[in-house]
């Protein structure tokens, strides 16, 4: 039986009701953190020491040399290449006779200037063997944790970043090239692991092919940047909730329980992209920000994340880049104009990551059609094929 929307109708309706009631006290809110905003960037260096020192229970953004500046977009260079990865998995499923997992990347390369040109592939690849199913801990014997589900979907961006890699060792010499990930730089997935999972994934994979991205910088002009739609962040929020602090030494767990006048709530439950969609003009950018997000601070080093929002149209959009990104003027400035200029050709969304993501999609259907192909390859081996009674159940078609 399919969803009875009658049943809904009503709830919808009063969800609905309760955010119109609510609409004038976000603008308040919105309005507050505005003001406190421009109030606190007369002293930002104040600012960022009580950051520094502050402990809170929710993350806060570290800030570089600003709070409310405004920057143009930087021109175009004449000739520039876009690199972009995306992918899909096919998860490991119980319920089917033997335990794998696919993961498929589909990348773009789109090149721009006297001689446009565009590549897009994609790269699917089975993974079965017994080191590819489980990620083992070298120091405590036993110690083994299967790769599927949440965990998988750390090994696939760690797969899209390490063909991302692959694409710009084959950038020429001199090239301006931008490569692109969707979504974060921050594997936030891999805080709930044990050590050698983060060491397996995080140190030996993706921080390492982010270090190879960032030694091409030798004899090429290589910049990494993820980019995020619609943020939820509000990490920049958060720094004013630390401004507001009566505390000169803000620690959450010590202070908050016993505090009667809240002072810092009055922006609590704005988003930093409401904060910039006011402050931003078409094309700008923000002033540049850190994460602070612990495993950030514990693993990353030179590839420490910074981030800043920019504006396309009537969305703000956060851009994450590495330390060495952030710390060198011109890759900065290739970072922001190449992504507005490939948001703009993308009616607001990067192309190549569009293009990108088109090509990796694995669709339902493909999903049956490769199990069936799994399973015909085991019979014709004369393999036990063996399934649920569950998946059964859910492939036949009932009367």
């Amino acid at each position: 039986m399919s969803l009875d929307l009658t049943k809904v109708a009503s709830q919808v309706g009063g969800m609905v009701a309760r955010l119109k009631a609510g609409s004038e006290e976000r603008r308040n809110r919105l309005q507050q953190a505005l003001a406190t905003l421009h109030g606190q960037a007369g002293d930002i260096e104040r600012l960022a020491r009580k950051v520094d020192s502050s402990k809170t229970t929710w993350l806060v953004a570290g800030l570089v040399d600003g709070l409310d500046q405004r920057y143009a977009v930087p021109p175009l260079p004449a000739e520039f290449t876009i690199l972009a990865t995306d992918g899909s998995h096919i998860d490991v499923d119980r319920h089917r006779s033997t335990r794998c997992y696919l993961i498929n990347i589909g990348a773009a390369i789109l090149r721009y200037g006297a001689r446009p040109d565009a590549t897009l592939d994609s790269f699917p690849c089975l993974y079965s063997d017994d080191e590819d199913l489980v990620i083992m801990s070298a120091k405590l014997k036993g110690r083994e944790q299967p790769v599927e589900g949440t965990l998988l979907g750390v090994k696939r961006s760690v797969e899209e970043c390490h063909r991302l890699a692959e694409l710009a060792a084959e950038m020429p010499t001199g090239s301006s090239t931008l490569a692109l990930i969707d979504g974060s730089l921050i594997l936030w997935g891999l805080e709930a692991y044990p050590e050698f999972v983060a060491e397996a994934l995080l140190d030996k994979g993706f921080l390492s092919y982010l270090d190879e991205m960032r030694k091409l910088n030798n004899g090429k002009r290589l910049a990494l940047a993820s980019y995020i739609s619609f943020p939820r962040s509000t990490d920049v929020v958060n720094a004013l909730r630390v401004a507001l602090c009566p505390n000169e030494i803000v620690d959450t767990d010590l202070y908050c329980p016993r505090c009667e006048t809240k002072e810092c709530e009055v922006v609590a439950g704005v988003r930093d992209r409401e904060l910039f969609l006011d402050l931003l003009a078409e094309g700008e950018r923000s002033d540049l920000f850190i994460s602070q997000s612990s495993i950030v601070q514990k693993r990353y080093g030179v590839h420490r994340v910074y981030f800043f929002y920019f504006r396309v149209d009537d969305e703000i959009a956060r851009v994450e880049i590495p330390q060495w990104v952030a710390m060198d003027e011109n890759l900065l400035n290739l970072v922001h104009a190449l992504v507005l200029d490939q948001c703009r050709r993308g009616l607001g969304y990067p192309v190549a990551l569009s293009e990108a993501h088109e090509q990796a999609v694995v669709t339902a259907a493909d999903r049956e059609s490769f199990w069936q192909m799994v399973e015909s390859s085991m019979i014709e081996e004369n393999l036990p094929s063996l399934t649920s009674a569950k998946s059964q159940s859910k492939r036949t078609r009932w009367v």
